[in-house]
């Protein structure tokens, strides 16, 4: 099988690393043509840093890292050091990276790329605010029918908001942005809070993933270890949900998700909505489907999927 070709557009964070590390545990399947970064739960010098850190780990320092948006497209920047810590990799005591950034930027190489690779042969995955995707579109308007689909965590429909009452972080820090990349037309799939909070890192598949005895494994735990404290408090769960690695599983192994072909839209002008995903999950609209909204998951098959994957690493 010919790998699936993809960039991850990422704001590491805890669980973006984690992501990090499954696709590239899993070449077989994933061919990472680069690693692109935008300010999200850290601002852009640590989310490029952190992304350099996590290649490094899993012994991949040939993966070309690049630095992007700084700043969403028309309001300021929120972060999540609340959740991810000041480096935002807090858990693990990780050196820092020798690999080096790339020059180009992160928007550029996203439409050199697609310009370069057979079109539709590059799946996009966004596993933060969705500004260089969106800046990428907003440059390069024929860059958009050559992608193959994107792939994104971001949203919630029953779950709602982690942010806001109404939004999701991912969405909420550029909805603009969102509101761009959801009316590209291309295929879009969602992976929301609704299943993301479905793979909780318990502390059974904690110790499984412990038990692996490697490096990035160590570097794992530490990161669960860190991260679930706040959802823990938050939500009073028996651990932290792993957001951003159900993008890659969903590459990886699709039939662990069940969802639904419905309209989603963005809410970029109410004060008190900003951000929602507007997810029409019953039909109740006219409006035509312009994503696969994922809406369950086998969390067993996936930490299974997840701790097999990272028994690769060193």
């Amino acid at each position: 099988m010919t790998p699936r070709k993809i960039i991850i557009d990422t704001d590491p964070g805890q669980d973006d690393a984690i992501a990090i590390l499954l696709a590239l545990a899993s070449p077989e399947e994933i061919e990472v043509l680069g690693i692109t970064a935008v300010a999200g739960n850290v601002p852009l010098p640590l989310a490029q840093r952190n992304a350099r850190v996590t290649c490094e780990l899993a012994q991949r320092p040939e993966t070309p890292v690049f630095a992007g948006c700084e700043a969403p497209l028309l309001r300021p920047l929120k972060t999540a050091e609340h959740v991810h810590g000041a480096t935002g990799l807090d858990g693990a005591d990780l050196p820092d990276p020798s690999m080096p950034l790339q020059e180009e930027h992160a928007v550029d190489f996203i439409i050199d790329t697609l310009r370069r690779e057979p079109a539709g042969s590059v799946t996009l995955c966004a596993l933060g605010p969705l500004t260089n995707l969106a800046s990428a579109f907003a440059r390069a308007p024929d860059v958009v029918e050559r992608v193959a689909g994107i792939v994104l965590m971001g949203g919630a429909y029953f779950e709602v908001g982690n942010i806001t009452p109404a939004a999701e972080f991912n969405i909420f820090v550029d909805p603009e942005a969102a509101r761009a990349v959801f009316a590209c037309g291309r295929p879009i799939t969602v992976l929301p809070l609704d299943v993301t909070h479905k793979v909780l890192a318990t502390p059974p598949r904690i110790a499984a993933i412990t038990a692996l005895g490697t490096s990035a494994a160590e570097a794992v735990t530490g990161w669960l270890g860190f991260f679930e404290r706040f959802d823990t408090a938050k939500y009073g769960t028996q651990g932290a949900p792993l957001h951003d690695p159900c993008v890659i599983a969903f590459l990886l192994r699709p039939d662990l998700f069940t969802g639904r072909e419905i309209n989603v839209e963005i809410e970029t002008q109410s004060d008190l909505t900003l951000g929602m995903t507007v997810a029409d999950w019953w039909g109740v609209t006219e409006c035509a489907p312009n994503a696969l909204f994922i809406g369950d998951v086998d969390a067993d098959g996936f930490f299974t999927l997840l701790t097999d994957r990272l028994r690769r690493l060193p």
